[in-house]
């Protein structure tokens, strides 16, 4: 969708830095890469989400798949078989994860994303792959790890193969201009829907894609939404052609918070990672799960935003008749940033939001850890590839997903009530992953 999207969304052209801690290991060095491919795919930071969420889960699957045929400490998700001792585990990674990108970035749709994205994409994982390659001796250990790797990740892609993710279409083109009050239509910035068939896509986590959905957004009637249909009026506007009161540092968050959230909470996650000294198969896990209930967070709520159909601020204020006196339109209603082409309710980035800090939370015992973290969709000058980049600091998981959420309201996206379902909903998918998968060998 890079083409579609691209013009409206992002004034330069923005790379992710993706360089792990100077501590990282080949798992977290395999994430960063595929980070970096992603960005060069065209991908990230902004403009697909979806098939960018399951390339890094498809990835990781078979990375920690690899390592656990080679010693087996953690369940596999797929590809169940001990290999001869002696493979080398940086090798494994390596050769599971370049089987993994290439194969998938190649199937990206060109519906959605420019075949010199994808040949871009592409040629960065090779250079990666040949420089890991490169710092191993060659040795028949290296040979085996390989082996292993690639076996892997034939394995979760043969799994994945007919998951629903490559066939589309993707974009909507009967855009809904639907009248009734509270009910979704087509924004004036985009004329498709995108994404709906997302909803059908195989879950890694959840046992189908209503699993855990919440209930109704509130009546156009209800004082909660009245609450709520004027704080994103009087915060999410643009500043330009809409008056805000959003504050300078409300207008970071919402900004500092605008990038995909695979690309964000992977980087988190690397930090965190860093600190806690993680050896190579708690991280192979670690990210693994982080990224199947990653995707799941978007397949659930492709389905739920499907199943309500609710209107998008924008909307609902511009163009809304709510029938509700103290919600008063506004035709000249601007967001801060142009509003994606989906429902409003559940906030897809709240559900991210919630899954991360939840799989964070479970995998380490504890809520409270300190990080900080830069972004890659800040102000020229501030992002992470800046030579001082603006840091923002939290110290708890939760705190991070608070923001997060509160984001969408301050860049005008979403209504708050989206936004609090939608963290409790990736809670849920989170602490199921965590709960179920990867567990550690008997």
């Amino acid at each position: 969708m890079h083409a579609l999207l691209s013009k409206v969304l992002l004034a330069t052209t923005l790379i992710a830095v993706a360089t792990p801690p100077a501590n990282a290991d080949t798992v977290t060095a395999w994430n960063a890469n595929a980070g970096v491919a992603a960005t060069k795919a065209c991908i990230a930071p902004l403009d697909n989400p979806f098939h960018e969420s399951r390339i890094y889960a498809i990835m990781h699957i078979a990375i920690h798949d690899a390592l656990n045929a080679i010693d087996p400490r953690f369940i596999p998700y797929t590809f169940n078989k001990r290999v001869e001792p002696g493979a080398l585990p940086d090798a494994a990674v390596a050769a599971a994860a370049r089987d993994v990108l290439i194969p998938l970035l190649h199937e990206l749709p060109t519906e959605l994303v420019k075949q010199s994205c994808i040949d871009a994409g592409v040629a960065s994982v090779e250079v990666d792959y040949a420089a890991a390659l490169a710092a191993i001796p060659n040795t028949p250990a290296k040979t085996q790890g390989i082996s292993v790797g690639q076996a892997a990740a034939a394995a979760i892609l043969a799994s994945r193969a007919t998951d629903g993710a490559v066939v589309g279409p993707f974009l909507n083109s009967n855009c809904p201009q639907n009248t009734q009050p509270g009910q979704y239509r087509c924004t004036q910035e985009f004329s498709f829907l995108a994404f709906e068939a997302w909803g059908k896509v195989t879950p890694f986590v959840l046992h189908d894609s209503a699993q855990f959905r919440p209930g109704a957004p509130y009546a156009l009637s209800d004082k909660s939404f009245t609450a709520d249909f004027n704080e994103v009026k009087s915060l999410g506007g643009d500043g330009v052609a809409t008056p805000s009161a959003r504050t300078a540092d409300q207008t970071e968050i919402a900004l500092f918070w605008w990038e995909s959230s695979p690309l964000k909470w992977s980087r988190i996650a690397r930090t965190v990672s860093a600190g806690q000294g993680l050896n190579l198969w708690e991280n192979a896990r670690l990210f693994a799960l982080l990224n199947m209930a990653l995707t799941d967070g978007y397949v659930a709520m492709a389905a739920s935003k499907s199943h309500y159909d609710f209107w998008r601020p924008v909307t609902a204020i511009t163009a809304g008749t709510t029938g509700n006196a103290d919600a008063l339109r506004d035709p000249n209603w601007t967001p801060l940033r142009p509003t994606p082409p989906n429902q409003d309710y559940p906030s897809g980035h709240s559900i991210e939001g919630g899954v991360g800090a939840e799989v964070l939370k479970q995998f380490f015992g504890t809520d409270h850890i300190s990080f900080q973290d830069c972004g890659v969709t800040l102000p020229v000058g501030k992002t992470c590839s800046d030579p001082t980049p603006a840091l923002r600091s939290y110290t708890s998981f939760s705190q991070a997903a608070a923001e997060n959420a509160y984001s969408r309201v301050l860049i005008g996206y979403h209504f708050r009530k989206a936004t609090e379902e939608g963290t409790a909903y990736g809670r849920k998918i989170g602490e199921r992953a965590v709960a179920l998968y990867l567990r550690p060998k008997p």
